[in-house]
């Protein structure tokens, strides 16, 4: 299991923070270098506790598909999203949210495993743990902007 954690302070109330980060459009303006889109669940609006959203996006130059339930949501603290289809053999999200000097840290636990074995391993250490944690961060840097701007 790889386990990516990364912090993000932005300077928005967490309730702004919270909301855009679950915000089906907000997460496709966020995910622009792999054109992300929702395709099937819910597709546009506010994801909430128990919704499925399939994603389409391309990948290390190959078209996805992964399958995602909401899981759990404690507003404006927490919710996670875990793969019920989709290219990882497991994935857990977790998006926490914590208000501190006027400030939102979010924080993001990203948790998965790799198929293949071996070759998912070695994978996963030399390109997808990377790869990965410039896709989350990229995307933050974008919920940010797009949250101190509000």
């Amino acid at each position: 299991m790889t386990t990516i954690n990364l912090t993000t302070e932005i300077n928005a109330t967490i309730e702004i923070c919270f909301d855009l980060a679950r915000d089906i459009d907000a997460h496709k303006l966020s995910t622009g270098k792999t054109n992300e889109k929702a395709v099937a669940g819910r597709t546009t609006g506010l994801c909430e506790e128990g919704d499925t959203i399939t994603w389409e996006a391309k990948h290390f130059g190959i078209k996805q598909s992964l399958t995602v339930e909401i899981t759990k949501m404690e507003r404006p603290f927490m919710f996670e999203d875990r793969m019920v289809k989709g290219a990882f053999k497991s994935m857990k999200h977790q998006h926490s949210f914590e208000e501190r000097d006027g400030k939102t840290i979010l924080t993001d636990k990203f948790e998965y495993q790799t198929p293949f074995g071996i070759f998912g391993q070695i994978f996963d250490a030399f390109i997808l743990k990377n790869y990965m944690k410039k896709f989350l961060a990229s995307r933050n840097n974008v919920l940010k902007s797009m949250a101190e701007i509000k």
